[in-house]
């Protein structure tokens, strides 16, 4: 992960993250979806593990996951899935809630994520603290996982430093308080969040939720060492109900954001 993000620093851009759940439309096209982000520009994908209650998702991506359980997705398709992705040539971080990995196996799952290659793992309701208490930090620790943690607008000073601290990987600056998928990021609230961690911390800052378009990515990238985004992919997908007019949608949205992103420098 730290590879990746400091190499596209070093070319004076950010990098392109992208999120899609597996197992939707199936676990297959789902794969394949990840690797057509790969191939148009996508550095990190979050690799999403389906969960019936994605407190941070809207509508959009809740509807994918919906249909990926209700078509048998499970844990171990995330790991296969990861194993693709760095197979492609991008880093893969899983992203769930800490309710799946804590029935998996705290240990289990961050040897098994660690085995199939994956750099590290994005709790949203996972806060430092609880990661001590709940063994993910040993864990984590054990198999040389990132673990990338949460900030908000609301983070008090305390909070956003104890947070940033803890983060390995990247920090996740939330643009916008609410749910994925509503295109309503504020790119000056996110960069003022952004200017606040690094004033704590020296690890990567990437930006997320409601980033959808190529013009969002590209004001973004011009203070965020990584551009997150999600719904939008899952949107191509909902969008297109031909295997190959999804793929299409997914290369050509990625191309967009990748090309924006470079065409916005980001200050030394």
């Amino acid at each position: 992960m730290s590879r990746t993000l400091s190499a596209a620093r070093a070319q004076g851009r950010a990098a392109l993250i992208g999120y899609l759940p597996v197992g939707f439309p199936t676990v297959a096209g789902s794969i394949a979806a990840m690797e057509a982000m790969v191939e148009a520009g996508v550095e990190v994908v979050e690799v999403g593990l389906p969960y019936s209650d994605p407190a941070m998702d809207g509508p959009v991506i809740q509807h994918a996951v919906d249909v990926a359980l209700a078509g048998g997705t499970v844990t171990p398709h995330v790991f296969e899935a990861v194993e693709a992705v760095t197979a492609a040539g991008a880093a893969a971080v899983c992203m769930t809630y800490w309710n799946p990995v804590e029935r998996y196996g705290v240990d289990r799952f961050a040897e098994e994520l660690a085995t199939a290659g994956g750099c590290g793992l994005i709790i949203p309701d996972l806060i430092p603290e609880e990661a001590d208490r709940s063994g993910w930090t040993a864990a984590s620790d054990a198999y040389q996982l990132d673990r990338i943690y949460l900030v908000a607008q609301t983070s008090t000073a305390g909070r956003l430093a104890r947070t940033a601290t803890a983060s390995r990987g990247f920090v996740y600056a939330a643009a916008l308080m609410g749910v994925t998928g509503t295109g309503g990021a504020s790119a000056e609230a996110a960069q003022a969040l952004v200017s606040r961690v690094r004033t704590v911390t020296d690890t990567p800052v990437c930006v997320g939720l409601g980033v959808s378009t190529g013009a969002q990515a590209a004001r973004i990238a011009g203070y965020a060492d990584g551009v997150i985004v999600g719904a939008g992919f899952v949107r191509r997908l909902i969008d297109n109900e031909d295997p190959g007019a999804r793929l299409h949608a997914v290369r050509g949205f990625a191309g967009e954001l990748a090309t924006s992103i470079r065409d916005a420098r980001v200050p030394a």
